[in-house]
């Protein structure tokens, strides 16, 4: 099947790519890649292989990188073709651009321009990592890769720890032994985490438990993959409703309800929803 291209406005369009199996590729981004005037990709032979497989022909466009390496050489040639009134394609190795990767110094620079720029949606290793995990999604943040160096990553560490979101990381398959034994020095071993190890690929695997158990899971492994691992919150261990009660009615004597709730679920590390449905059922404390 051969794609066919349609018409497509000017200006920067960012398009998500698979992170694995090369059908969970939008119908969008392949109408965007079959269509613009220009292509830009992380890895350039990663999205030739994609567009390969979906029908999409190059058709003597140019197909250009751009990636941490060449960024400010290959930025003037993209925002040049954006001023000529020409479309131009930006898509990552894998997953959605600019979540910990190179395009966010483009669409910064095209905005400043006054280009527009817009989105194709679709694949996301966090999101899709959250999805199965099993831990709350209510809130969550996403940190990215933590540093190298076991004191500036343990540093790191320490300053999440009471932050009372999900977090989620990127961590290599060289790297995984040694981040989850910080991870679980800095911030408790028992602390819930999973391991999400190739998505959507033929040989996912998602390991859950405590730091203490999954650290020894892989420990002297020899692990091959893309790897996300997500961290409970702070507080996520269960808490007694009487214990949530007694803090709303110590907040709840300086505080109006909401704001009560919000101090007591961030300090609990507690859906903000279920607190603040317990404060209302406490009512009015004056």
């Amino acid at each position: 099947m051969q794609w066919t291209a349609t018409t497509l406005a000017a200006g920067l369009h960012i398009v998500a790519t698979p992170i694995g199996a090369a059908r969970d590729v939008t119908l969008r981004t392949l109408d965007i890649l079959a269509s613009a005037d220009v292509l830009a990709a992380e890895d350039t032979r990663s999205l030739r292989h994609l567009m390969e497989l979906h029908g999409v022909a190059l058709a003597g466009r140019p197909l250009l990188a751009y990636h941490d390496h060449n960024g400010a050489r290959m930025r003037p040639r993209l925002l040049q073709a954006l001023g000529e009134g020409r479309s131009v394609a930006y898509a990552s190795e894998a997953g959605t651009p600019l979540v910990a990767d190179p395009g966010f110094a483009l669409v910064r620079a095209a905005t400043a321009e006054g280009h527009a720029v817009t989105a194709a949606p679709g694949p996301s290793a966090v999101l899709a990592a959250l999805t199965v995990s099993g831990l709350p999604t209510d809130r969550f943040a996403f940190v990215g890769f933590l540093p190298a160096a076991r004191q500036q990553r343990e540093t790191e560490i320490a300053a999440l720890r009471d932050v009372p979101f999900t977090l989620v990381f990127y961590e290599s398959p060289k790297r995984v032994e040694e981040m989850l034994i910080s991870l679980r020095d800095t911030l408790g071993g028992d602390r819930q985490v999973v391991v999400c190890r190739e998505l959507t690929k033929r040989f996912e695997e998602t390991t859950r438990g405590t730091l203490t158990d999954v650290a020894q899971v892989y420990a002297g492994r020899l692990v091959k993959g893309e790897l996300v691992v997500l961290v409970g919150r702070a507080g996520a261990t269960d808490v007694a409703d009487l214990d949530v009660t007694e803090a709303l009615k110590e907040a709840m004597k300086t505080m109006r309800v909401k704001d009560a709730a919000t101090v007591v679920a961030g300090a609990l590390g507690l859906p903000r929803r279920q607190v603040y449905q317990i404060a209302l059922g406490l009512g009015d404390p004056s």
